[in-house]
């Protein structure tokens, strides 16, 4: 299984740089077995029935980008030094893993200083990054980072313009509330409160789950043989109920359809036993063509990049060379890609190729 196999060209028109508006007004490919649909995300309604189930990645964006100075006092007297930082995730002890640039004008001990009052202090570097130490915790933080930061906006879209406040609206779910990612579960962005309660109404119940998506989801493969490529690790949670509510939804016999690869990702890894349990830690599943599913029987997905993990992921779910079809498709009909683009609703066949 090689790198190139999921590969293709992707006009550079079709890359959106904004949502659409409403965000139900996107355009959704729907993809059932051999068949495709042109339709758009608000007539989800027509494709979801009574006693299926929706897994929401509710994990909340934070303004991980920020622009602040670190001085230093030498023999020439006092120096500043701008700083960009981004917030890659949480560290395993305690503080952040952080891009900074450029990092060889930090050092060890010395403080960077953001807007709203907001400090970090740098207590180590390693592989090209820094660890970060903030002087402000809990609410205190967070109210500070959404005043002196930007949102991350992934490098596609960052490469055409900058984020601005409209972003901090855009690129963030209706449901977030467990603070913590510095990406976004991109599907979940179509949906609205308005569609949420069509979608309730016809008997489409709802799970949240909680998967903190790190900047990792855009880190190239690099390897050609696919299965020795290493994924990045993402703390992920499925608490008791939403393993219960899930477990039901099967045993009823109704379809469990996670938004998003990420919430895919999730209970994917708390189902390796073949049941899904109760599961909290991080995740570093890796998701491509011959993997046994246990919990999804379908997915609502954005298009993916080429060569990317997620494409990998689809293709283990709908079968390559279906995967393959359902893009020729989405690029003539112009549809738009990556965490601002349109959506897709993937049904695999009964049996998929690998």
């Amino acid at each position: 299984m090689k790198l190139s196999d999921f590969d293709f060209d992707l006009p550079d028109e079709l890359i959106a740089t904004r949502p659409a508006r409403p965000r139900s007004s996107a355009r959704l490919l729907v993809a059932d077995g051999e068949h495709i649909t042109d339709a758009n995300v608000s007539d989800l309604t027509n494709w979801l029935k009574r006693g299926d189930r929706l897994v929401l990645n509710n994990t909340k964006v934070i303004p991980a980008r920020l622009f602040g100075h670190r001085s230093r006092t030498s023999a020439q007297g006092l120096t500043q030094a701008a700083l960009e930082v981004t917030l890659l995730g949480a560290h395993a002890s305690e503080g952040w893993n952080a891009l900074v640039k450029p990092l060889k004008k930090l050092r060890d001990g010395e403080v960077i200083r953001f807007e709203a009052g907001l400090e970090a202090r740098c207590v180590g570097r390693a592989n090209g990054q820094a660890h970060l130490v903030f002087n402000l915790e809990g609410e205190a933080f967070e109210a500070a980072l959404n005043e002196a930061g930007a949102m991350p906006l992934p490098p596609y879209i960052a490469a055409k313009r900058a984020a601005d406040a409209q972003d901090k609206q855009d690129y963030q779910t209706v449901f977030a509330k467990a603070t913590g990612a510095v990406a976004a579960p991109t599907a979940s962005l179509h949906f609205d409160e308005e569609l949420l309660a069509e979608l309730a109404d016809q008997g489409v119940e709802f799970t949240q789950v909680t998967l903190h998506v790190g900047a990792g989801t855009f880190l190239p493969v690099k390897v050609e043989d696919v299965t020795t490529h290493k994924m990045h690790a993402e703390w992920g949670e499925v608490s008791e109920q939403a393993a219960d509510e899930i477990n039901a939804t099967k045993a009823a016999g109704g379809r469990v359809i996670p938004v998003g690869t990420t919430a895919l990702r999730l209970i994917e890894s708390a189902a390796r036993s073949g049941k899904l349990e109760p599961w909290q830690g991080e995740t570093d599943i890796f998701i491509y063509p011959g993997f046994t599913f246990h919990v999804a029987d379908a997915l609502m997905t954005n298009f993916h990049l080429p060569k990317s993990t997620l494409m990998m992921l689809v293709s283990a779910l709908m079968g390559y060379e279906r995967v393959k079809a359902i893009y020729a498709h989405a690029i003539n009909e112009q549809y738009r890609f990556f965490s601002y683009g349109d959506s897709s609703l993937l049904f695999p066949s009964e049996k998929t190729e690998d």
